[in-house]
């Protein structure tokens, strides 16, 4: 069965609080998610401002392959408005619960459904695709919902959705909500669930499972309050998890942890490191049982392999580590080890895990470095020029020489301050050779007084999604933040190298 997805995260995403997209924001993410394969985007609000219009606009006249969906009242100047967007499917809803009949619409039931059948047989005349939604469907009288949906279904409507405005329903009942509202309709149902109870993405497979079709969804499951049932965790429970029906989406599972981040980034709200398919530790393992048990066969405690969502496995070690994946990591930049060097190590690890350390590559590479007596690992990047102007009524600029495994590379940029503007000439010159990026950013005082020292820690990736983390200590700011992305970059490098080699 092809179950339909409908991205609504430029709409009800945006309604996230803090969250404010301009045209041109969305248009890019538009083109994402329909890179990504959504069958139909809900591109905005068209009545509500006229930046939301020329955003409608853009999008609907950017040609993609997907639908593209506005949200309207069902009010004939809100169609009129989608009308005047260019679009030809709409989204219409009016709440049908009585607590929202009472405080918010100060409406009767028969007062509802007639604004409800008027504004789809308006959105008929205008010629648009009508999907209809119960706004509160889940805490609505299940008989008076039922009518609603027949009588909207008799007015000429596309499709009708259940949302589950405030989180409230069980599976079990939202299963039983789909199936009245297919019999009552004989349409395309879709569900629109939010997660104010965690329960979003259960909700709605289970709407799935009981005859929807459709599913409305958001990137990251960003929403307003708890968020919305996220596309990633829905598209691949429906691809993966053992159903007796087979469920398939056009979604192009590889491109998903690339959409996230990116829609991350635009939006400015970080994902959880635990969140499912697409966190910083959804593929990451810690626990030496678990180490030992990935590196013989993945499938032993990861469910997927991370690079069907476009990610990469990461190891990491600390009190729960063991002597497998430590030394898997330790190989990865060309150390080895013998047993007893590999048990000193794993010993110094537990005890910086049991003081409640956290103990990154940068760390970890010290510790062996001290235990094999060696100065450092092989360095393929170094700093050979850097300077940065700044100063009032000018943006900060910045000159970067590095000397990459013998050959000179120069960079220059502005940047917000001088850091951004080091790191960004930075960045000049390793987006030009090896597609690496500077991901997270970490600053911390560590001790106090005019002379105070400053500790900077990094996260670089490359365009396979590999990560390493750097870390630096000094007096300057600036300097110290580029010598923490300068052994950032080593790191990577130097694993990119020893892969390669392998390879060969």
């Amino acid at each position: 069965m092809k179950v339909r997805i409908f991205d609504t995260t430029l709409r009800d995403g945006e309604q996230t609080i803090g969250v404010s997209l301009s045209p041109d924001q969305k248009l890019s993410i538009a083109k994402k998610l329909d890179a990504l394969g959504v069958d139909a985007i809900e591109a905005g609000f068209p009545v509500i401002s006229e930046g939301e219009l020329k955003a409608v606009k853009m999008i609907t006249a950017e040609g993609l392959s997907c639908e593209v969906a506005g949200l309207t009242r069902t009010i004939k100047n809100d169609i009129d408005a989608a009308v005047e967007a260019g679009l030809n499917y709409i989204h219409t809803f009016i709440a049908t619960s009585d607590i929202h009949l009472e405080y918010k619409l100060k409406m009767t039931r028969d007062q509802a459904l007639e604004k409800a059948i008027e504004a789809v047989e308006y959105g008929k005349s205008r010629g648009l695709q009508v999907e209809f939604s119960a706004e509160d469907a889940t805490r609505t009288d299940r008989e008076f919902l039922k009518k609603v949906f027949g009588e909207v279904a008799k007015a000429g409507a596309d499709r009708v959705n259940i949302p589950d405005t405030v989180g409230y329903s069980t599976p079990e009942y939202m299963a039983d909500l789909t199936r009245d509202t297919v019999e009552a309709t004989k349409l395309p149902v879709s569900v629109h669930c939010h997660n104010d109870f965690g329960l979003a993405v259960a909700n709605a497979l289970s709407g799935i499972h009981a005859g929807a079709s459709c599913a409305h969804v958001t990137i990251n499951g960003i929403g307003e309050r708890a968020g919305n049932a996220s596309l990633e965790e829905f598209s691949m429970a429906l691809q993966c998890l053992p159903y007796e029906k087979k469920y398939e989406t056009n979604i192009k599972s590889e491109l998903i942890y690339e959409t996230s981040r990116y829609v991350s980034k635009i939006v400015g709200i970080k994902v959880q490191p635990n969140k499912a398919i697409v966190g910083d530790n959804a593929f990451g393992h810690e626990s030496g049982i678990h180490t030992h048990g990935v590196l013989n066969n993945p499938l032993t405690y990861e469910p997927i392999s991370p690079e069907l969502v476009g990610r990469k496995r990461r190891l990491r070690v600390g009190k729960h580590a063991g002597i497998h994946g430590m030394n898997a990591m330790l190989e990865e930049f060309g150390v080895k080890t013998t047993e007893e060097q590999s048990q000193q190590i794993l010993d110094k690890i537990k005890i910086l895990g049991d003081q409640g350390k956290q103990i990154t590559d940068v760390e970890l590479l010290s510790i062996a470095s001290d235990v094999l007596g060696e100065k450092g690992i092989k360095r393929i990047v170094q700093l050979t020029g850097f300077s940065v102007s700044t100063g009032i009524g000018t943006m900060p600029y910045a000159f970067v020489k590095l000397n990459i495994d013998g050959k000179e590379f120069v960079g220059t940029d502005h940047g917000v301050g001088p850091v951004d503007a080091a790191l960004n000439a930075i960045q000049t010159i390793t987006g030009r050779i090896s597609e690496l990026r500077i991901k997270d950013y970490g600053l911390a005082s560590i001790s106090g007084g005019s002379s105070a020292l400053c500790e900077v820690t990094i996260s670089v990736e490359d365009a396979q999604g590999n990560r390493v983390s750097s870390k630096s200590i000094g007096e300057d700011i600036v300097t110290t933040s580029v010598q923490a992305v300068i052994d950032g970059i080593n790191r990577i490098m130097l694993k990119k190298m020893l892969k390669e080699k392998q390879v060969n």
